[in-house]
């Protein structure tokens, strides 16, 4: 299964898209941000990399800003 991370610009935020997911019934982890990507956050939520595009739709209508998406290899 592939996985993406949506990087955040402060913890608060991840945690916020965190229980926005989960409440959508998105199956999310909170992660520490992966090395070879830059966040200001320590912290990133991964999920299924099919699911991207409704993952940002999702976080958008609820508010809650995105630093970043990668896929993870």
């Amino acid at each position: 299964m592939k996985y993406g991370v949506a990087l955040f610009y402060t913890t608060s935020s991840a945690m916020q898209a965190q229980k926005t997911l989960l409440t959508a019934g998105y199956g999310v982890t909170l992660i520490p941000t992966p090395r070879q990507f830059s966040s200001d956050c320590g912290i990133t939520i991964r999920f299924n990399w099919h699911e991207q595009e409704s993952v940002k739709e999702v976080l958008g209508k609820a508010g809650v800003e995105i630093q970043a998406i990668h896929e993870l290899k």
